[in-house]
């Protein structure tokens, strides 16, 4: 997996670029080995403990999720087929960059994944008809201890692209109640 790693406005949130080998048949790439993860981002010691696979339509907005610790996960993302937004969302109280966010084109065909670190808030729309997003984390999912955010919410002022979809975003009844940044409690948050 040597790769080209990119750091973001957010400090932690890198952007990956795998080395891809392509010719008329195709291409491959790594999509993750350890030593070169590590080598790459100089994040050492994390171990990526459950791998999820969602399938999502185009418009579909996941999001924004995160999970309070001890349970926080890490997640290093990527889409196997198709193209979203994706973004994380810092909010880590005692952060310089708390409520800021970043946002960056997946795609099939750009190979790029992104580090989420624990402590940050995720979420994505799908641009393509479909696609399949990928992620690893570095803790198991725990129901009780997942959150999410608003994903419209006005402190945030994500630019999402939404231009082109013929209604709003498609949202799970959760993330439509989610709560705005502000009205977050401060359970389990950093200060």
């Amino acid at each position: 997996m040597p790769c080209t790693v990119t750091p973001t406005a957010i400090p932690g949130v890198l952007l990956l670029e795998p080395r891809v080998f392509g010719d008329e048949r195709g291409f491959f790439l790594e999509s993750f080995n350890q030593r070169d993860f590590e080598a790459a981002t100089g994040l050492r010691g994390l171990a990526f403990v459950q791998d999820n696979h969602s399938r999502s339509r185009r418009g579909v907005l996941r999001g924004l999720h995160y999970q309070l610790p001890p349970r926080a996960q890490g997640k290093l993302v990527r889409v196997a087929r198709g193209v979203v937004w994706d973004v994380a969302v810092d909010i880590r109280r005692d952060s310089p960059t708390f409520g800021r966010w970043v946002g960056v084109e997946l795609s099939d065909a750009n190979h790029r994944m992104l580090w989420i670190p624990p402590g940050l808030a995720h979420g994505f729309v799908v641009l393509s008809d479909e696609a399949d997003f990928l992620y690893k984390t570095t803790d198991y999912y725990a129901p009780e201890l997942e959150r999410c955010i608003r994903w419209d919410d006005p402190q945030l002022a994500i630019e999402w692209p939404l231009q082109g979809l013929p209604q709003g975003p498609l949202l799970s009844a959760k993330d439509a109640a989610a709560p705005g940044l502000a009205d977050l409690p401060g359970e389990g948050l950093s200060p």
